[in-house]
């Protein structure tokens, strides 16, 4: 074997060898695939995922989708592989993960901060729909998250309405903040909240965590509602990015006959109480999931319409939605007729 020979074997085993190595080596970056869509006008174990309380609700036929999508975890390990399988999946995506999650963020940081955000999306998504019908809802400060193991835990509860801490009474939620900070570790604090429609008065005694006393809850921006509206989303779902959709089932169940006329319509964006639609993250990816769950109709938020070129929308119709007035037109002219003139991406003067 000439020595020409004897490198040339040498060199591929080296590549052999380092190829293997970065087959295993987890890369910065984070993949995005469609996940599930969920019809919000439908049941769910049985009772409707829109449940009303102090009004009449209408449940007609027809189905309002939400979207999803599946994202890797911050600690998850996304191998050359993996990123690889992703840059070739023409639904899928991949991104740097700095522009994904924080640098120390971690899985259980990431999910919590999601179900926080699941809370406010469904409480102003209530409150728009609301709005819409004219109805009037007051901003309240309101418990949306209490963590495991810290001393609100089975003390206060997630939607907890904050009246006073301490005796200051509560307008905002840097108030809460505030109250707590004042507090000496080890005395117990006097909390008044509403629950269920019922004041309550809880003693909570906070403990000192990474140098700061915490009692454990994240409070919020909720609202006082005329009636009670609740969204019934699985636990695992989190994200604001639902909120358009949310809003749009509720006002469809809280108005006669069917918003859909029987029809499958999906959709994304967050919501303002005023009924502003926000952009959000994955939407090619969404599009590429309600298409595969056969939906007809897209609303797809105008700040997104920059990034959906390319995407295959099969027999779908996309529709731009800017405000919950907008798409509540849009749904009304698609349904009369689904050829109608709708706001489109591609009109950038509408």
């Amino acid at each position: 074997m000439s020595q020409r020979t004897r490198a040339g074997l040498l060199a591929l085993c080296l590549l052999a060898v380092l190829w293997g190595t970065a087959a295993f080596v987890p890369l910065p970056y984070v993949t995005y695939y469609p996940g599930p869509t969920v019809d919000i006008l439908a049941k769910s174990d049985g009772e409707e995922t829109v449940q009303v309380t102090g009004h009449k609700a209408y449940y007609d036929d027809g189905e309002m989708r939400m979207t999803t999508v599946y994202v890797s975890q911050p600690e998850q390990d996304v191998t050359l592989p993996i990123l690889l399988k992703a840059y070739f999946d023409p639904d899928a995506a991949v991104w740097p993960r700095s522009s994904i999650y924080a640098p120390d963020e971690t899985d259980e940081s990431s999910d919590r901060e999601s179900a926080v955000a699941m809370v406010s999306s469904q409480d102003t998504a209530i409150a728009a729909a609301l709005t819409q019908l004219g109805e009037k809802v007051a901003p309240v400060v309101e418990v949306q998250d209490v963590t495991p193991g810290l001393p609100a835990d089975g003390r206060l509860e997630v939607r907890d309405v904050l009246l006073e801490v301490d005796g200051t009474e509560i307008t905002e939620a840097q108030d809460v903040v505030d109250a707590v900070d004042r507090a000496k570790a080890g005395q117990p604090i006097t909390f008044v909240v509403r629950r269920d429609g019922t004041e309550k008065t809880v003693r909570v005694t906070p403990e000192t965590v990474d140098g700061d006393l915490r009692v454990g809850i994240t409070p919020g921006v909720g609202y006082d509602f005329p009636f009670q509206v609740s969204v019934n989303i699985a636990d695992n779902i989190g994200g604001p990015s639902a909120g358009l959709m949310m809003s749009l089932a509720i006002y469809d169940t809280l108005t006669p006959g069917s918003m859909t006329d029987g029809a499958d319509i999906a959709g994304t964006g967050t919501i303002t109480p005023a009924g502003k639609v926000g952009p959000i993250g994955g939407i090619q990816q969404k599009i590429a999931a309600a298409r595969d769950a056969g939906a007809e109709l897209f609303l797809v938020p105008a700040d997104n319409c920059d990034g959906i070129g390319g995407v295959d929308p099969g027999g779908m119709r996309l529709a731009k939605a800017t405000t919950m007035d907008g798409a509540v037109t849009t749904i009304a002219d698609w349904v009369a007729d689904h050829d109608a003139t709708l706001p489109s991406c591609e009109d950038t003067a509408s």
